[in-house]
């Protein structure tokens, strides 16, 4: 690449976190020109350093991606390297996924973990000729990364480039692997290999009304064949809201409430995404205790596949959504009952939930301990949590020191649980609701210390919310594509 390449674009949005995916450089047409897409080489220099479809440019106001603007930004990625899962686990996760993928090439490729060092001081993958190859059954290409993410995203960028092989979900043409030499005949790279960094930290997916679209009728099997999607396509940071409602069935319980009393707040598999976020309670229920315990184990199985590749999984917070029956054991407690969504029939009985203002102290209190239930559950965190406050919900009041308190309280409960927490909050609500002008905005985004939450434009490929809000007045943002409504 040339230096005028690797420069910074001049019109990319200076605080932005970008994704499009690793296989199909896709960006917004601006961003075009400066990426160079991922060819197969002619047999070129030694090393090629090229830029996957990813880009990041945090400087606002001169200020960079690091430093005292967004410290705590750095320090999530200390804490993810730091906490990151033994080499060998991450490689055993790797080469798990390549057996299923490509099982009659288990020993063409051999894969090892690398320190950021050797990367120049960003996570990447290198791919080289095996030097101790020697016909079929011996390793022909090694792949090094520095995660078993980065090693997966290698591999399916070597299968891609240089055996024409294509990867995607099994409805939109699945693995097609047809195209690969057989053992023993792989193709190889230039001399010197081929190191290629990845310019951003985080690579981020899903959206949280996918848990009911699709994921609330996927097993184990499917789980892991949608784990091996990501990992390949260089997904480090995925959503992973299964089996919830578990842990805020043991949270609530030390407030006497008992499964029944959660009957009418929980809604069922295919309508939870719209009860979690205080849309709707109780439709399509209810949930019945093995359900229960039965996503509990899911999750604790996507949660452990998804460290074992080096991912950085999301799991969510409380937004201040209570069941009906809280209110009744606190009838002191501050609460408000939101207004009409898009209830069933026009029946009341569905709608209009209740929520717990931030200024009581039942709030954090909730908020804390539903961080450190999901914590002990898992035995460990990321640190970094979703939570949507008044997701196509209109906010009771517009004052915006309510707003501000608001989102103060929820990042307070956050942090109450984990000292390192991150907000990662969906921007949909500011493209949904006309609410949401630049005084409200601002409350809410400013709510929280600077590089402390992350929004993500959630529908930037269509209603970009960045251009209009000043980038989100200085506050670091993903700019997302709602790909099939995922």
């Amino acid at each position: 690449l040339s230096p005028s390449i690797l420069s910074p674009p001049t019109r990319l949005p200076r605080h932005a976190i970008l994704r499009a995916p690793l296989a199909t450089p896709t960006c917004p047409p601006r961003l075009l020109p400066t990426i160079a897409a991922a060819m197969p080489p002619s047999p070129p220099a030694p090393r090629l350093l090229l830029l996957l479809a990813l880009l990041i440019a945090c400087a606002a106001s001169g200020v960079g991606c690091s430093g005292p603007r967004f410290a705590q930004l750095d320090r999530l990625r200390e804490l993810h390297q730091r906490e990151r899962r033994p080499a060998a686990e991450q490689v055993d996760a790797a080469r798990g996924l390549l057996a299923r993928l490509l099982p009659s090439h288990s020993a063409s490729f051999e894969f090892r973990v690398v320190s950021t060092e050797q990367c120049g001081g960003k996570a990447c993958f290198i791919i080289n000729n095996h030097p101790s190859f020697d016909g079929e059954g011996t390793p022909e290409i090694l792949i090094l990364g520095a995660s078993g993410v980065e090693i997966s995203t290698g591999l399916h960028w070597y299968l891609k480039n240089y055996c024409a092989a294509h990867i995607s979900w099994a409805k939109t043409g699945g693995s097609q692997l047809s195209s690969v030499p057989y053992p023993g005949s792989l193709p190889r790279v230039p001399a010197g290999g081929i190191l290629i960094q990845r310019p951003v930290d985080w690579s981020y997916y899903q959206n949280a009304v996918t848990s009911s679209y699709s994921f609330a009728w996927w097993d184990w099997e499917r789980w892991e064949k949608e784990i091996d999607w990501m990992a390949l396509q260089g997904i480090n940071l995925p959503l992973a809201f299964t089996g919830q409602e578990t842990i805020w069935q043991k949270v609530f319980q030390r407030y006497n409430i008992s499964k029944s009393d959660l009957d009418n707040f929980f809604g069922g598999p295919a309508f939870l995404s719209w009860s979690r976020m205080a849309n709707m309670h109780g439709w399509g229920g209810p949930l019945p205790q093995t359900w229960l315990d039965d996503q509990l184990t899911l999750q604790k199985k996507i949660l452990s596949r998804m460290y074992a590749f080096g991912m950085s999984p999301v799991l969510p917070a409380f937004s201040g959504n209570i069941p009906a029956a809280l209110k009744l054991k606190f009838p002191s407690a501050k609460v408000t009952h939101l207004g009409n969504w898009f209830t069933v029939d026009s029946n009341p009985r569905w709608c209009c939930t209740y929520l717990l203002d931030a200024s009581d102290p039942l709030y954090v209190e909730i908020g804390k301990l539903f961080i450190e239930e999901q914590i002990r559950e898992y035995g460990r965190t990321s640190h970094v949590y979703n939570c949507d406050t008044f997701d196509e919900n209109t906010p009771p009041l517009s004052d915006p020191n309510y707003i501000s308190s608001l989102g103060a309280a929820t990042f307070r409960a956050m942090q109450s649980g984990d000292d390192d927490a991150i907000w990662l909050m969906q921007g949909w609500l500011f493209t949904y609701d006309p609410f949401w002008e630049p005084p409200q905005m601002k409350a809410l985004l400013h709510s929280v210390p600077v590089g402390r939450m992350i929004v993500l434009d959630l529908y930037a490929e269509v209603k970009p919310v960045w251009i209009n809000s000043d980038q989100f007045y200085g506050v670091p943002y993903i700019w997302k594509v709602i790909s099939p409504f995922l």
